[in-house]
């Protein structure tokens, strides 16, 4: 990833029409944020050149009759060819496993849902979509009023297509559907009332 928007200006506007078509039948309030990452996972390219380091030097003990300053120079050199890969950050994300990825943008959702705002709607139907294009990974974050009207079984298959659509790149169809299917089921749970009005701006984040 670059310092680019992960959506052009028209995209965004978009979507953000999108976003403002779904919520004409509910009270809920749906807001995109598209980061370009979770984390930057720093840490990963150190850890493996520590421990690819210990194991080489072992294996070198094992398997060889080399000098100890010989050892020292091929762990060196080791450590520093994956340092220098972990300025790549498909390198860094390779690292890291799947699961801690997915914990990441979890918790980048969460702190992002309340930095945000979503909790200060009258009703607390706030609910953030929020899409990490790095990790390939996208989180619902819906507040008490939807939570307690929605099961969170709910989201798992529109979060299922637009993962496997951010893994094929179609971010702005990815979240366009996504949209509307989550319009459709908060119409049905959380319906607009007569005295319903837009409380959260319809515009799509974008964290780069």
């Amino acid at each position: 990833m670059t310092g680019e928007a992960p959506l052009s200006s028209a995209a965004r506007a978009r979507i953000a029409e999108a976003v403002a078509r779904a919520e004409t039948g509910t009270a809920g309030e749906i807001v995109v944020m598209v980061s370009a990452r979770a984390g930057h996972y720093r840490s990963a390219p150190l850890a493996a050149a520590l421990v690819a380091g210990l194991v080489l030097s072992w294996l070198l003990l094992w398997l060889t009759r080399w000098s100890a300053a010989s050892i020292l120079l091929a762990q060196g050199a080791l450590a520093a060819s994956l340092l220098a890969a972990g300025l790549s950050e498909r390198f860094r994300l390779a690292l890291v496993p799947r699961p801690v990825r997915r914990a990441r943008a979890r918790d980048a959702a969460v702190r992002a849902f309340h930095a945000r705002g979503l909790t200060r709607t009258r009703a607390r139907t706030g609910l953030l979509l929020y899409v990490a294009l790095a990790e390939h990974h996208a989180e619902i974050v819906a507040d008490a009023g939807i939570v307690a009207r929605v099961g969170s079984d709910s989201w798992c298959g529109t979060l299922s297509e637009l993962t496997a659509a951010l893994a094929r790149g179609e971010t702005e169809a990815a979240l366009t559907g996504a949209v509307e299917r989550l319009g459709a089921c908060l119409a049905e749970h959380v319906p607009a009332g007569p005295d319903v009005r837009d409380e959260l701006p319809n515009r799509v984040i974008v964290e780069v």
